[in-house]
Formats: C-alpha cells, structure tokens, sequence
C-alpha cells in the first residue's frame, strides 16, 4: 500500500507503545480497542482505491460512511462498464447517465463502453460533465446495428488515446464522420478486429471503417495499432504515413493481407518510426529488402510468422543500425547463417530482446555462439517450442544472463528427455537475480525434481526478489511451487500457462501505450 511515510511511521510509533492495564495487569497495545470504522477517511480511501469497482459498489452496502467514499469521485478515475471483461454492469442508459453526473464528473479519465452504452446522449454528457476525460474505448465488436449518431453534436475533445473494437459487418462511418472533427488531438489509435473469431470458412471481407478518412482528421498520432483487422492492407499503412510524421510505432499484428509493399515509403516519410510490429503478417521479402534500412531510427522489430527469406533476414538485420528488440521465432528463413552474419556484419550490440520461439533450423550450438557474445545485456530471452532447446543449454548460458529480466523456454511437446527443474531453478536463482518474469512451458511429465525441491524453490523466491510472474504447466510441480510461494505470502506470483503467458512485448519503448482490452 503506498501510504506516506509520515502516517506509517507514526502507525509504527504508536504500535510499539505498549502499557500495562491496571485492572488487569495485561500488557495492552494503545491500538487494542480500535476497529476499522474509526481509521481516517483518508487512509480508507487509500484502501478502498486498491479494490476493483464492483468491490467497492458492494463496500458502499455496508454503512453510511463507507458509502460516501465509495462514491469519492477519486475512486473513478477508470472505469471499464464491459461485465464480460471484469467491468460494472449498467442496467440502463439513465444509470449511466447519473454515475457520470454524479460520480464520475471531472475526475475521470480512462472509460470504457459496450454497444449497448454508446449512444449521442451518453456522449453528449461525458463531453460536457467529464472535462479530463483522455482515454476512451468504445466496443462495437457485438453490434449488429448502430444508435442512431444523426443528432449527435458532441464528443469528447480532450482525448490522447482511443481504441474501436470493430464489428465484422456494421460500417462505421454513420459514427465516424460525426467524431472527425473532435479527435484531432488523439495520440495513440486501436482498431481492433475480429481475427480471433473468424471462422475457419471464408466469408465477404467487408471496410468497416474508412482509414482514409480517418488518418486525415487524426495529424497528431504517434502510436497506431491495427490489430487482426482482416480488411487491412498495404494501402492503408501507405495512407496513415502520408499524413502522420509524429508515427513512432505502428502494430499490424495478424493483419494477412499486409505484404509490406508501401514499407520502403512508410520509412521515407516517418523518419521517427522505432517500433515495426508485423507478427502474422504475409510480408515478400522483395518488398523489404528495398527498404533504406541504414537510413532508418528502427528500434523493434517483430516479425514473428511471416515466411522472409534467409537472404532477406541476413539483408535486413545487417543492415538495421542499432535493434534493441526483435522478435523473429516461427521462420523457417531463420538459421545458424543469420545467426553468424547479424554477428559478423551487424550489430547486435544495442539489442536487449530476442524472441526465437519456434525457430526449428537455429541450432544449440548457433544459439550458444551468439549467446556468449551477446547474453550479458539481454533483458528478455524467449527460446520456447523448440523440443531440440533441453536445460544443458540453459545451464551453460544462465550465468551469462545476468542482467535478464524476462525468461521464457520449453515446449509442450512430449520429450524423450528429462528436465532437471531443481538444478535450473538454482541456476537461474543464483544468476539472474533482476529476473521478473519466468515461464516454464514444458510438459509436467517431463519435468523431474526430488525431495530438495523445496530448497530450490526457497533459494529463488529469496534472491529473485523482484519476480512478479512464475508461469508453469499445470502438474504436480506447479502444485509445490504455488505452495512455497503462497506460504510466504507472495499469493499471485505463481500461474500457469492455461492462464497467463509471458512475452518480451514488456520491453517495448510503447508498451503501455499498445495495451488494449
């Protein structure tokens, strides 16, 4: 709890002084008769801002005291009103419309609304009663039919971030074009699509949203995220460059129908551009292979699952002046040749990040050439899905990778081999002591410890003080680790892989930025 200093060394003070009752002859602390309902307004505030909104709608049930800070607009800064995904459920329009009259008014500034929530009124009101209101995202991704937007003469004019959850069949353009002249300030844009629910049978692609349009009322943008949006092509990023030269990271992620044909012009004209992310894409290596790759401020790159050459990844990655970030598994391209000529010609030297999940031609001595070089200033390695990848290989380089933050390694595929769990868990304990993220994605069959696990376990959670996230394959060993963490009062830290998974994407410059949903 992020108390002041002030008032908890006072609590300490007055907690150490004890006295003796006269009646009794017991030794009393002056807090023995103190209950919750006589703590500050101050400190329950503190308190109450540490539990989720629905938490607090059922707090304010209990007394009249605890009702008036539940509804302490300070507690409303963000508010996501989607039930689906852990928000309140508002039963009407005239409930909304008097939480933001009185409970919401100036002091927010992150909302979140389901179709069902968006209409002109509802918008009218937060444009007028919500002043700093910054960040907003509105989830269509279930209509089937838009409000009526004809008499809509407001929306909010102070927003810095906005993200679209699109629908597959309704056009927007109906809603759009009454919002173009109040979003020429926005910052950060998320269209999201509907990759995830796409069915394997092919369907008519329809533009739901006119990008055109859009990108000339939008000058300011820095950071645009296009994700799995299944009408998005080439044209579109063309048509987003030529109009926002601020563009310092732009995300295609599992947009198909990108090939990376306007990615030379893209660089010409975003000369701050840092941040490439194109995981899923169908990028041609001729197309980027005629990018001025010298010329370019690139950063991070993600090129996850896309089918570039060798030729074309040993073009680029010698090319690139200074990569921090790259994310490059799932390429058959990408080999021990790569390895070699990114070391040989390149320069590796500012990366920080490195992603070869899944890469099946990179081999454990390549890994390891590269590795010695180059480990000592990795923050994030991931080597996951790759059954030839075992712990001797991890045992020789984790005392390497002493400055790792972020560890991710194994395969859920079925071994012929062993993990010794115990003596990796020590390694890493005993090197990695910055580490804050590990997951651990091999089949709990293959996973061998003994009766000393707990010894190891002990000796990680001690020196890795800084572990946020222990992510591992439901078995009998997730049981032993959650519990050794669990009795030490660090409830959250361990998970496992059905439920969370890691990923380097922490590291990135924009990563809070590109964080939707």
């Amino acid at each position: 709890m992020n108390m002041s200093s002030d008032v908890w060394n006072q609590l300490m003070v007055e907690s150490s002084q004890v006295y003796i009752d006269e009646s009794t002859g017991e030794v009393r602390s002056p807090f023995a008769n103190t209950t919750i309902e006589k703590l500050p307004d101050k400190i329950l505030l503190n308190i109450f801002s540490y539990l989720t909104h629905r938490e607090i709608c059922r707090m304010a049930r209990v007394c009249k005291k605890w009702r008036v800070i539940a509804y302490d607009t300070r507690l409303w800064t963000a508010v996501s009103l989607r039930p689906e995904i852990s928000g309140l459920h508002v039963g009407s329009l005239e409930s909304l419309l008097a939480l933001i009259s009185i409970r919401f008014g100036p002091s927010l500034r992150y909302i979140e609304l389901p179709i069902e929530l968006i209409t002109h009124t509802v918008l009218h009101e937060l444009a007028n009663k919500c002043p700093n209101l910054t960040h907003m995202l509105l989830d269509f991704s279930t209509a089937m039919q838009l409000h009526d937007f004809s008499e809509m003469q407001a929306f909010p004019t102070k927003l810095k971030y906005l993200c679209i959850c699109l629908s597959e069949v309704i056009f927007m353009e109906g809603f759009m074009r009454k919002i173009y002249n109040f979003i020429n300030g926005l910052e950060i844009l998320h269209l999201i699509g509907t990759y995830e629910k796409v069915e394997e049978e092919e369907e008519e692609i329809y533009e739901v949203i006119n990008v055109h349009k859009l990108k000339s009322a939008t000058p300011n943008l820095r950071v645009i995220n296009l994700y799995g949006i299944n009408f998005i092509d080439d044209s579109h990023i063309d048509a987003f460059s030529s109009n926002c030269i601020q563009l310092e990271c732009l995300a295609v992620n599992y947009c198909s129908k990108v090939t990376g044909s306007t990615m030379k012009t893209l660089f010409q004209r975003s000369k701050r551009l840092r941040c490439l992310l194109m995981n899923q894409t169908s990028l041609v290596s001729e197309h980027v292979m005629q990018v001025d790759w010298e010329k370019t401020a690139l950063q991070e790159l993600d090129i996850t699952a896309t089918d570039l050459s060798t030729e074309c990844l040993v073009d680029m990655l010698t090319r690139i002046p200074s990569l921090r970030f790259l994310s490059a598994g799932q390429i058959n391209g990408f080999n021990d040749s790569v390895l070699k000529a990114w070391m040989e010609q390149g320069n590796p030297r500012s990366l920080v990040a490195l992603d070869l999940s899944h890469s099946d031609n990179v081999t454990d001595d390549g890994l390891h050439k590269f590795l010695s070089r180059y480990g000592h200033q990795l923050w994030g390695l991931s080597l996951s899905g790759m059954p030839h990848i075992t712990d001797q290989l991890w045992q020789s380089i984790l005392p390497i990778l002493t400055n790792i933050k972020i560890i991710i390694m194994g395969t859920q595929e079925r071994l012929g081999v062993n993990i010794h769990v115990d003596q990796l868990m020590d390694g890493i304990a005993n090197n990695c002591p910055n580490l804050e993220r590990l997951e651990l994605r091999w089949d709990p069959e293959n996973l061998r410890f003994s009766d000393k696990s707990q010894k190891a376990i002990d000796i990680l959670r001690v020196k890795c003080l800084k572990m946020r996230c222990l992510v591992l394959s439901d078995g009998r060993y997730y049981e032993v680790v959650k519990a050794n963490f669990e009795r030490a009062d660090r409830m959250t830290v361990v998970r496992t892989t059905t439920s969370c998974r890691c990923s380097n994407y922490y590291l990135l410059y924009n990563y809070k930025d590109l964080i939707f949903n």
